[in-house]
């Protein structure tokens, strides 16, 4: 294969060959050899590689957490998309590299943390902001200013903001909860919900609005996008986004506003969330899979007791 010969002419020696009857390969990428943090790429070409099939590749770095994994998943399908029918492995190889970089150099960075570390961590101190005092949320109606609009009329763009369906809101010790879901089939379409969203003054003010999105772009080639964000509660995006993993909800962005009344939830703040979560996909008729329903249902449960147990030991 020319590709691989011109990618062992640049790396040398770090590409080696697992299986070349099966076109199987794999290349240590990092920073530099003083630093110990590396990503092994494995990926085996495909017969109708890169005419019509993308290759097909893991990554190897346990110190990498599942946010940061999805983000570079993400960049690596991306380049596939722009370089359709091209060979990509070099693109992909210095994506890899590139990302090391940036990591490596956030002086915050301190890999992956574990979900029951951080519920301890944050029992005592656990949300940031200021405490929201509403009393009118029940007869609660969205308005919105019309930037919105005014915005899209200027940038003359045929792109409209999906219709936002809101769910009930959820009260527990003054915080309240409330989710917000958006079919969406772009990345464009999430930031146009986001932004009609905080057009809302009581949504832009909130403690928190957490957000997970996954959409699956169907054609020659199946590319799923798909990435959450936990806008200061610790891993709730990521709690989400594997809530619609197990449901199997596609091309919909769902977010949890969250109103912060002073008192600190500890676990039950997950449980209200994915709970949240779980009714607005049910309300919109994302839920096709029942028994998928009835296991998440499950595993919430599950997880919530568990939390329970952890604190009263």
């Amino acid at each position: 294969v020319e590709e691989i010969e011109a990618l062992t002419a640049i790396y040398n020696d770090d590409l080696k060959v697992v299986n070349e009857s099966k076109r199987e390969y794999e290349i240590k990428v990092c920073k530099d050899e003083q630093n110990d943090k590396y990503i092994v790429l494995q990926f085996t070409l495909p017969d109708d590689y890169p005419t019509s099939s993308p290759p097909q590749y893991q990554l190897k770095a346990s110190w990498l957490s599942k946010d940061e994994r999805r983000v570079l998943d993400n960049g690596l399908a991306d380049i596939f998309i722009e370089n359709m029918g091209d060979s990509i492995i070099y693109l992909w190889i210095e994506k890899i590299r590139e990302f090391l970089q940036e990591i490596l150099d956030d002086a915050n960075h301190a890999g992956a943390v574990n979900d029951i570390d951080v519920i301890d961590e944050q029992l005592e101190e656990e949300e940031r902001g200021d405490v929201v005092n509403y009393e009118d949320f029940e007869d609660y109606k969205y308005e919105y200013t019309g930037k919105y609009e005014k915005k899209t009329q200027e940038m003359e763009t045929s792109n409209k903001c999906p219709e936002i369906l809101h769910g009930e809101f959820v009260h527990d010790r003054k915080s309240v909860f409330q989710a917000h879901l958006a079919p969406v089939h772009s990345e464009e379409e999430v930031q146009l919900v986001m932004e009609k969203l905080l057009e809302n003054r009581k949504v832009a003010a909130a403690t928190h609005n957490i957000q997970a999105y996954r959409i699956c772009k169907e054609g020659k080639h199946t590319v799923w996008y798909q990435d959450c964000k936990d806008d200061g509660e610790i891993h709730a995006g990521n709690r989400i986004l594997h809530l619609m993993e197990i449901l199997e909800a596609t091309n919909v962005l769902v977010v949890i506003t969250r109103w912060y009344g002073g008192i600190h939830l500890g676990p039950d703040r997950f449980k209200h969330i994915n709970c949240c979560a779980r009714n607005i996909l049910e309300q919109g008729g994302y839920i096709k899979n029942k028994v998928n329903f009835i296991l998440c249902t499950f595993i919430l449960k599950s997880i919530n007791f568990l939390s329970f147990m952890h604190i009263i030991m």
